[in-house]
């Protein structure tokens, strides 16, 4: 792939970070019956890692920036205006594209990028046009618009915007305020998958759920993965508080694919789906992870759908918290073909598998160099954190971990650092190159705290951290199994990516 000129992460709106993993999840739901129901009992996978180069034509490169400064000038997707009049004033001017095929709809904290991709892959692999919908995007704002588990391509993206540009003038003209970045790109994307026109949509909510833009979608499937402290400002300052918020993706008649949860949020869903009449899948109940093993390149798994067992199945990704992503991603997909309701039979296995094996989730517990191992992992919130902890752990074994953390200003920094103080050695801290990136000196005063003065450092430049990094992991012989983990933010990792050729 080209490399992204540096200054594009310069841009001033960048997505609000949201990650993949989660570890606090109660083991049994089975006090909390709500009196909802309860379920008892096919283009080819995706290929590559699902981040494009940019555009090496001059005149498509020159254009899209355009597009994407457009995009910037307008309310940044971390304001969130409780309503969706604007958003539905487009899909009415545009048609209802949104509604020209099913949907599975995914919300939760943590999570839903590395689920929506196995979900896709697996409809995929049975041979299903899949649109995917997903947010931030690690490196190319074209990530976020897939097809057929590829991201669309700049021209496309291009023409896209260019096709609704008008419409979306003209909500403007109607409104108090302007359509918003992720209002926008909400309208592109659901007008790209009824163009290509796909079979099935995968959507992941920006943030929260009720009042999201994704939320006009009539979701037959909807997935909410595991609820933490993240957001508190904007969604609430609870599980049970941001349960709510979340839970207004269920539609009448869905069926709720629920991965594990505080309680409190649990009752909060399970009182909407009773609200609603939905079905409700169970993680730990209907379906669940049986076993798992760690294997050279991710980890083996047995999963419990709803139609049955599924031994043997190899997931190319590290850590319990993408075994749990696969546990849910299985049972939506089950649960999309009417599997346990309609159906009392399992998908087929060797298409499960496949579809497994094919995961990718770039910037998700990601290996990019080795000689010293360098992993990047996008967690930025106290339960993103602690579950890389765990994988990194688990997965590689380091005998000396040198931690590059590069957080936002308006996030649990504090918590972050702690779930990561047990494993790394020493940390580097270091900023992004966005507005929204703590000051490296006001990272280092906590991180002091935390970890002890002998343990931090402070590069304010992302490549000079990683270099010191690399240095610190090879500094004594005796550490041969030395390594480095980046993290803290999506964008960090977007940008240590490039700096380290992938991409």
């Amino acid at each position: 792939m080209s490399e992204r000129p540096q200054n594009e992460a310069d841009e001033p709106d960048e997505f609000e970070e949201i990650v993949e993993a989660e570890t606090d999840r109660d083991p049994d739901l089975a006090v909390i019956e709500a009196g909802s129901r309860t379920l008892r009992t096919q283009s080819g996978p995706p290929q590559g890692d699902g981040i494009p180069a940019r555009p090496t034509d001059p005149e498509v490169e020159r254009a899209l920036r355009e597009v994407e400064a457009e995009l910037a000038a307008r309310w940044p997707e971390t304001k969130l205006d409780p309503s969706l009049a604007r958003v539905e004033a487009l899909m009415d001017i545009l048609g209802s594209p949104q509604r020209a095929y099913p949907s599975i709809h995914i919300t939760g904290t943590n999570g839903k990028t590395s689920t929506a991709r196995m979900i896709e892959s697996l409809l995929g692999a049975f041979e299903l046009r899949t649109g995917r919908y997903t947010s931030p995007h690690v490196q190319s704002i074209t990530e976020r618009i897939s097809l057929d588990g590829a991201p669309i391509s700049a021209e496309r993206f291009i023409e896209t915007y260019q096709d609704i540009k008008p419409y979306v003038d003209m909500v403007d003209g109607q409104q108090e305020h302007r359509l918003s970045f992720f209002e926008v790109l909400t309208g592109m994307a659901y007008a790209a998958f009824a163009d290509a026109p796909v079979d099935i949509a995968v959507v992941e909510v920006g943030m929260g759920g009720s009042w999201d833009a994704t939320n006009v979608i009539d979701a037959g499937v909807s997935v909410i993965m595991p609820i933490s402290l993240d957001h508190t400002a904007r969604l609430g300052t609870t599980p049970e508080q941001i349960a709510v918020e979340k839970s207004g993706i269920v539609k009448q008649d869905a069926t709720v694919v629920l991965a594990q949860q505080p309680v409190e949020a649990a009752s909060v869903i399970l009182k909407r789906a009773v609200e609603v009449d939905a079905t409700v899948a169970r993680e730990g109940m209907e379906f669940g992870v049986l076993s798992r093993e760690v294997a050279v390149g991710g980890q083996l798994l047995t999963l419990r759908g709803l139609g049955g067992e599924y031994p043997e199945v190899f997931l190319p990704l590290y850590g319990a918290h993408q075994a749990h992503n696969a546990a849910v991603a299985l049972a939506a997909v089950e649960a999309f073909f009417g599997i346990g309701t309609q159906h009392a039979r399992t998908l087929d296995m060797d298409t499960v598998r496949t579809a497994f094996a094919s995961v990718t989730s770039p910037g998700r517990m990601e290996v990019v160099r080795r000689s010293p191992t360098v992993v990047l992992d996008a967690a930025h919130n106290p339960a993103g954190a602690r579950a890389a902890a765990e994988a990194v752990t688990e997965a590689f074994g380091f005998s000396r971990l040198i931690g590059v953390v590069g957080a936002s200003d308006d996030k649990d920094v504090r918590g972050l650092l702690e779930a990561f103080e047990p494993v790394f050695a020493e940390v580097v801290v270091t900023r992004n190159s966005t507005h929204r990136a703590m000051d490296a000196d006001e990272l280092a005063a906590i991180a002091v705290e935390v970890f002890g003065a002998d343990r931090v450092q402070v590069e304010p430049r992302l490549d000079d951290a990683l270099e010191q990094a690399v240095t610190l992991a090879e500094e004594e012989s005796e550490y041969s199994g030395a390594g480095v983990l980046v993290t803290g933010s999506v964008v960090t990792v977007g940008e240590a990516r490039l700096l380290l050729g992938k991409g």
